[in-house]
């Protein structure tokens, strides 16, 4: 028995135990009167419903870890298991062989060795499969039949649903709160291993990055200099797409705040917002395929030295598209939250519909488009694929738009791809290129969540 068939049937036990209790509970209801109940039909239903599933369930999460353990165990108390070599690394290539061909995983064996045990994991896999079974089947019918025995008309089940339904709201929440705190653990702790073997002065500061250099035996004093990655995140990021950005996110969310008709609105601004739907992959294949080659060409004819068909104004120009969404979103969430008061009162004053917009609206919805810009900035110094595409590899620091230059994100696939040795300071480099980056990411989220509560807070 599959654990999708044991699920669905523990979840068709919930549900007769919802049906059965829900009828039970209306007919005390009906007994004694709405007023003498404390709780409603259906939430005795739910009640006896979470006890039949919830223990269960628990107990299936835990029996597929610990089934693993169980089977490898009989397995290797089979007579077939007393020829298998005394290494330990070549004991468990041939368990895990024969563990896949017995779940159907693998069709074949590459090692003679591992066939013998086949049938010992199948078997004891469906022993002990058929064990958890079993005994989530029974859990699930007492906990569902001591729930059930509780229906009465005095019993709280609106408490205990709306308590269970708390708890496990919580459980949501601090999911998130530890897989944050987990990432952020994971990257300090190799990051102190990284900056153990490198200077964190000359990783922060210096002009230099070879990690090749370093991973080749040349020495790693002065190849883990980070100053080019830093700036060619910020030339691509929060330089060139937030030229292209913000003018036209703001002048879209302009147009479509006061000037578009509703139904030119309703159909332009989810146009518009497909844009942030796009691949990212689709956006690195348009800037290579056709954005690079142009500004190459473009380069050549104007004499501009140094023109590469990986450049940073390629990729930049294709990001900023990426990201119009972001600026205009915000920017036209902030404009039309301004009060109408302070429009009536401009163009009560004289002022024309441009001079509003100029002088009255946008500067009281700059809080807003601000908060929208520091957002889109944070999303366009962590893309990857279109750099990875458009802007190349290199690590320059130049102020040559149409010259080659790499990013933090890019340099992070880069070392992590590869058979690499996971302790050496070119891999471990990735790291500490993380932890900046979620540093600065988290620094720019701050502030646009705090510029955006400010303005929330003025007009609210």
């Amino acid at each position: 028995m599959t654990g999708v068939m044991i699920v669905l049937i523990i979840l068709a036990l919930a549900a007769i135990g919802w049906i059965v209790a829900r009828a039970r509970a209306a007919r005390l209801q009906a007994e004694v009167g709405r007023l003498a109940t404390n709780s409603l039909p259906t939430q005795h239903g739910w009640y006896v419903a979470l006890w039949t599933a919830l223990p269960a369930l628990i107990f299936l999460a835990v029996w597929a870890n610990v089934m693993p353990g169980l089977v490898i165990d009989a397995a290797l108390s089979s007579p077939a298991a007393q020829a298998l070599p005394a290494d330990d690394f070549s004991r468990g290539a041939i368990l895990a062989e024969a563990r896949a061909i017995a779940t159907g995983a693998q069709t074949a064996a590459f090692n003679p060795q591992s066939m013998p045990l086949v049938e010992p994991f199948r078997e004891a896999t469906a022993r002990y499969s058929a064990i958890g079974a079993v005994l989530a089947t029974i859990l699930a019918f007492a906990c569902g039949a001591y729930a059930f025995s509780r229906v009465s008309p005095a019993f709280r089940a609106r408490n205990r649903v709306e308590r269970i339904v708390m708890w496990t709201l919580l459980l949501a929440s601090l999911i998130a709160i530890i897989t944050t705190a987990g990432i952020v653990a994971s990257l300090l702790f190799e990051s102190l291993r990284f900056f153990s073997m490198v200077n964190p002065l000359d990783f922060l500061f210096g002009l230099k990055w070879s990690p090749q250099s370093a991973a080749m035996g040349y020495g790693n004093k002065d190849a883990f200099g980070a100053v080019p990655l830093f700036w060619g995140t910020i030339f691509i990021g929060a330089i060139i797409a937030m030229i292209v950005a913000i003018p036209l996110g703001l002048m879209s969310a302009v147009y479509l705040t006061q000037y578009a008709a509703p139904t030119t609105r309703k159909w332009m601004k989810p146009m518009l917002e497909v844009l942030a739907g796009v691949p990212t992959v689709v956006y690195g294949y348009f800037a290579a395929l056709t954005v690079a080659p142009a500004l190459r060409a473009l380069a050549a004819t104007l004499g501009i030295p140094g023109a590469s068909s990986e450049s940073a104004l390629a990729a930049g120009l294709v990001m900023g598209v990426m990201i119009i969404p972001f600026v205009s979103s915000m920017a036209d969430d902030s404009l039309a939250a301004v009060p109408q008061s302070m429009r009536d009162g401009s163009l009560a004053m004289g002022a024309t519909n441009s001079e509003t917009i100029r002088r009255v609206l946008i500067p009281a919805a700059l809080p807003g488009v601000v908060g929208g810009v520091l957002l889109a900035v944070s999303r366009a110094i962590g893309e990857t694929m279109i750099v990875v595409m458009a802007a190349g590899l290199a690590a320059n620091l130049t102020l040559n738009p149409f010259a080659s230059v790499t990013t933090v994100t890019t340099q992070m696939v880069q070392l992590l791809t590869g058979d690499q040795e996971f302790d050496s300071a070119k891999t471990l480099a990735a790291f500490a290129l993380g932890l900046v980056l979620f540093v600065v990411t988290l620094l720019l989220n701050i502030v646009a969540l705090r510029v955006v509560k400010k303005y929330r807070e003025a007009y609210e």
